[in-house]
């Protein structure tokens, strides 16, 4: 196992530095999924909920949020991403919304934070916006699935 990075010899708390490091092309998917009632899962599909699109604010909550995460988590570098994708798709067997995201950009570091941290928050929305109806609702699973780019290299779950 690799040692904790972001303590010094002295076991400080710092922010890493990636001056040195190359730039490479980073990308990083996460995946996550939100479970419902079937009648909530009924009204977001049909275009229905008083609220509006859900997953289209849910999209745009999650592609806000990868590019605010340096913000949210103290270590985390700000990047400029240079793309966000966030995929929600209905399984109306099982009640539940899942979304996958992807980031990418080209940087000293990856994107694995930004990635799900975006899920997260995209789940949260879809939340936030259905909790009236249904507060029961479930965010489960929210977990990397892939990294790529840079010196640790290519990684799948």
């Amino acid at each position: 196992m690799s040692k904790l990075t972001h303590f010094n010899q002295h076991g400080d708390v710092h922010m890493v530095d990636v001056g040195e490091k190359n730039i490479t092309e980073r990308i990083a998917i996460a995946e996550g999924m939100i479970v419902m009632q079937a009648q909530t899962l009924q009204l977001i599909m049909q275009g229905r909920h008083k609220k509006g699109d859900v997953l289209g604010i849910a999209r745009i909550a999650g592609i806000m949020a990868s590019k605010r995460t340096a913000e949210l988590i103290p270590l985390c570098h700000p990047l400029a991403l240079s793309h966000v994708n966030i995929e929600l798709d209905a399984d109306s067997d099982n009640n539940r919304i899942l979304c996958q995201t992807t980031v990418k950009t080209s940087g000293k570091t990856g994107v694995e934070i930004e990635a799900l941290n975006a899920t997260q928050v995209a789940l949260l929305t879809i939340y936030d916006m259905c909790k009236a109806v249904d507060r029961g609702m479930v965010i489960k699973s929210v977990q990397l699935q892939e990294k790529a780019g840079g010196k640790s290299g290519h990684w799948i779950r």
